[in-house]
């Protein structure tokens, strides 16, 4: 239950209100009336059309395509107008966190997104930030207001439960995702192995060696995201080749940018399993995509933050079931 509903208020921006909805429904609330439309010239044009004087919102936008900078300053604009509105407070449900990806110099004269868009959040006037799986958990540290870094993995992980997978093992597609295969592998109660991999060049890689036995198993691959699905479905086939029965893949975020369902549609992968933190258009689904609702997560996320929860004790039951 939400404690003294009258102080709540939870909207959502145009990147995937289909979520929101789901969330709203889950809590028992309906979601704020607010228009969020486009100028002649592109400009956006937001308007809160209810009072959110001294209430605590919890504003709902995944900084995700196709169109990221648009969604980026939905979210940046509507927070502004709750400021100026006089809102108690103003937390971002920030399903997928874009711009993640650039988060540390890794050669002269790059930029560190990650970091601009913690400070363009904390500057507009939200006060919290709640987002799913990020791209590297040390982005916490960017942020100087309270950051709740929920899992997906649990989500992902119950389902494959269910498929009763033999000889199943847990694959990490490069070195750098070894912790949240490890985890996921453990939840599952099954072996891990490691994809060891190089990039020549960015979009691009190459599988180098297998370090485990995945020989006759069933493999599941796990990472955070799946953007074109290149390197993928590059792990899948050399899975395969090196002699795994079949291979399953789970990702929290889908991103999915050209060519990556037709990718998907031809590879090894007999099925992929994701999340709804970032909305799939129709026509970018297929028979080999399972979607489940993360709305659950956020909403009692959500839930523990408004009732003055503690957060962490929620991560730990979602991590323990």
């Amino acid at each position: 239950m939400l404690n003294d509903k009258e102080r709540f208020a939870l909207f959502s921006g145009n990147a995937n209100r289909p979520l929101a909805e789901e969330i709203a429904s889950y809590l028992g609330c309906k979601l704020g009336d607010a228009t969020v439309n486009r100028f002649n010239n592109g400009e956006i044009q937001v308007m809160i059309n209810e009072s959110v004087r001294g209430k605590d919102v919890f504003v709902v936008q995944p900084t995700c395509g196709p169109s990221v900078n648009d969604n980026v300053m939905e979210l940046l604009i509507m927070a502004d107008a709750f400021k100026r509105s006089s809102a108690n407070k103003i937390v971002a449900i920030v399903p997928f966190y874009g711009y993640a990806r650039q988060d540390r110099k890794s050669r002269g004269r790059e930029p560190i997104t990650a970091k601009l868009m913690a400070d363009l959040l904390s500057i507009s006037g939200i006060t919290r930030v709640v987002t799913v799986d990020l791209h590297a958990a040390q982005i916490q540290g960017f942020f100087d207001v309270p950051f709740d870094h929920m899992p997906g993995s649990p989500t992902l992980a119950n389902y494959i439960k269910t498929k009763k997978l033999p000889n199943m093992v847990v694959v990490s597609p490069d070195l750098g995702g070894v912790g949240r295969a490890r985890v996921f592998a453990e939840r599952l109660d099954a072996p891990l192995a490691i994809i060891d991999k190089r990039r020549p060049q960015p979009g691009v890689a190459e599988v180098m060696n297998i370090i485990g036995d995945i020989k006759g198993k069933t493999t599941v691959l796990i990472d955070d995201m799946v953007d074109t699905a290149g390197s993928l479905c590059e792990a899948a086939r050399a899975l395969k080749e090196l002699g795994a029965k079949a291979v399953y893949a789970c990702c929290t975020h889908p991103v999915l940018t050209d060519p990556a369902v037709s990718r998907i549609k031809e590879s090894e992968i007999e099925e992929l399993v994701v999340t709804n933190t970032i909305p799939i258009p129709s026509h970018k689904m297929c028979d080999k995509i399972k979607v489940l609702t993360i709305a659950p997560v956020l909403a009692e996320t959500i839930r523990a933050i408004y009732n003055d929860g503690s957060v962490s004790a929620l991560f730990r039951s979602i991590t323990k079931k």
